[in-house]
């Protein structure tokens, strides 16, 4: 394969992938932002937590959520300075080949012009052509002789694109070479600042493992609110389900009388519609996860087990919640402890919305999808935060796998 040819192969390989390459640069570019976006979020969350009350659950929560959005940062700002290191390896592949090149057409052009230079003189010159055995001879060396000195010229013309080239091949390498050095600069202050927050969360750690006393007996009275809302949750749900099964008992007989066709439930149909939304759902307030769904050791209190039914949402002062499906209201109560609950009924699956204040809505209501609900309330360590459930009947599921990732 010869220089040029490698050349254009090298070319039509690298800038094949430098679409999606650059594509997956944007990608990364715009994680890095959304990245950014988040620490703003949450720092919000967790200067006014900690304005609101030093050496909280709820600050801690907060922080957590704050490193592990600076840790999603610094492995964006890894990604992309991975990516340079990628494209400057191959550009450095194209210089060689460019330079390979360059040397190879500058050998063969000073070939041509030693020939040409023994060539040019004229009695060398009409020698060669009335040496010629035939006029069609001579036509053909005219002709040549022409296309020589055609060919001469456009190597020369050759040689120069390809020094340009070059340069240009160079300069794009160094201004990436820049771009690298900025991130690298950039990782290190993020590290820094990853490293000071990990030694405020150490120091918060040890100031609340003092105060085991006082979060045990947080822990046990907000499961006992919690029993409470359990329980009125599971009576709601039977009665729904006995009204349910009676109304279809009803409508059967009087299909039966009638001599006509039970027409489907409209809660089979809201229930379908429901699940076809999965993964869907928006959020029904700004903030981040600071309880997940499920059993979890406790953050604080060594060999305690927590159990959720749901997810709690730690958001700011004076956030709306809304509803985040169509739906009837089943049960609007206070509980003490978690605030004013708000349960709503779609089909065959309920949404639960507890530590609310402001309410908007009433028992029986119909809800439409971002319908404000109310307002996220704040225990009493000023920690705006939101138990947020859903329930296939009475069976918990994991909001998360339903809410819009």
């Amino acid at each position: 394969m010869t220089a040029g040819k490698y050349l254009f192969f090298l070319l039509l390989v690298v800038f094949s992938f430098s679409a999606s390459g650059q594509k997956n640069k944007n990608q990364l570019q715009a994680e890095k932002q959304k990245n950014l976006q988040k620490i703003k979020e949450v720092e919000k969350i967790l200067t006014e937590t900690s304005n609101q009350k030093k050496n909280t659950l709820g600050e801690l929560s907060a922080l957590n959520q704050r490193i592990t959005e600076q840790e999603n940062l610094i492995q964006s700002i890894r990604k992309e300075t991975e990516l340079l290191n990628k494209e400057i390896g191959e550009d450095n592949g194209i210089i060689a080949a460019l330079e390979e090149d360059l040397k190879h057409m500058r050998k063969e052009y000073a070939t041509m012009l030693f020939a040409a230079q023994k060539a040019n003189n004229s009695a060398t010159r009409l020698t060669f052509l009335f040496s010629a055995s035939s006029f069609d001879q001579l036509v053909m060396r005219l002709r040549y002789m022409k296309q020589y000195s055609e060919l001469r010229k456009l190597q020369a013309d050759q040689i120069v694109k390809t020094q340009d080239q070059l340069a240009s091949q160079v300069k794009t390498t160094e201004a990436k070479r820049n771009e690298k050095n900025a991130l690298l600069t950039e990782e290190l202050a993020e590290n820094q600042q990853l490293s000071d927050l990990k030694g405020k969360q150490k120091n918060l750690v040890k100031n609340l493992e003092k105060q085991e006393k006082k979060l045990k007996s947080d822990l046990n009275e907000t499961k006992n609110a919690i029993a409470k809302l359990d329980k009125m949750i599971a009576d709601i749900i039977k009665a729904e389900i006995e009204k349910a099964e009676r109304e279809a008992r009803e409508a059967k007989a009087r299909a039966a009388r009638n001599k006509t066709v039970v027409a489907p439930e409209a809660s089979v149909a809201l229930s379908a519609s429901f699940e076809e939304n999965k993964n869907k759902f928006s959020w029904p307030t700004q903030g981040f996860v600071s309880d997940p769904f499920g059993t979890h050791m406790h953050p604080i209190l060594k060999g305690i087990v927590v159990k959720n039914d749901g997810i709690n949402i730690q958001t700011k002062q004076g956030e709306k919640v809304k509803c985040i499906f169509d739906g009837t209201v089943s049960m609007v109560a206070f509980v003490g402890g978690l605030g004013t609950i708000v349960m709503v009924k779609h089909g065959g699956y309920f949404t639960v919305y507890s530590g609310l204040k402001d309410v908007q809505v009433k028992n029986g209501q119909s809800v439409k999808t971002s319908q404000e609900l109310g307002t996220v309330i704040a225990n009493k360590d000023g920690v705006p935060e939101l138990r947020f459930q859903i329930r296939k009947n009475t069976t918990p599921l994991d909001p998360q796998a339903w809410l819009r990732n």
